[in-house]
């Protein structure tokens, strides 16, 4: 398959589908001491990191980060779980990123991706279904909707790479 990419100030246009998605690196990946690693990954994988930020969530706002979920058994333990510790939200990007992103996780269930994706992340750094290590998007509309929640100030389709940071 023949790709290229062409920079033109800070868009790049490819014959790919250029996506962003939203990555966090929970809690118990930043305890871990994991962070460098998944970055490493990151970065192998040919994901450019366009923003990152280092943040605690509150009760109230990984609530509403995971409202979806607001009628599932598990729901309290998720918010509570994602309140023990800062976690590192990352927006990247990449053609076809969602899925790429996805692929590279591993399935949820961390014991499921030891096995059947040793390679993962997930299976590098992930205790179980709930410890995963990371979050990934499942759909380009849910990043777009994940990356406002975390980076207010990025609207869909901006350039996200300032030409100072270049």
């Amino acid at each position: 398959m023949l790709t290229g990419c062409y920079w033109h100030g800070a868009a790049s246009y490819g014959i790919g589908r250029q996506e962003r998605t939203l990555v966090l690196i929970k809690p118990d990946g930043v305890k871990g001491n994991y962070t460098d690693r998944i970055k490493n990954t990151i970065l192998e994988s040919g994901f450019l990191i366009l923003r990152e930020r280092t943040q605690q969530l509150n009760d109230e706002t990984a609530a509403k980060f995971y409202a979806e979920h607001s009628s599932k058994g598990f729901f309290s333990s998720l918010v509570k779980y994602m309140t023990s510790g800062p976690l590192i939200a990352m927006v990247l990007e990449k053609d076809d990123a969602v899925a790429a992103w996805r692929g590279l996780i591993g399935p949820t269930d961390a014991h499921v991706a030891k096995v059947t994706h040793p390679n993962s992340i997930r299976a590098m750094c992930g205790l179980n279904m709930e410890e995963n290590c990371v979050h990934g998007s499942d759909s380009p509309q849910s990043a777009e909707r994940e990356i406002s929640f975390f980076f207010e100030d990025l609207s869909a389709g901006e350039s996200l790479i300032r030409r100072d940071e270049l």
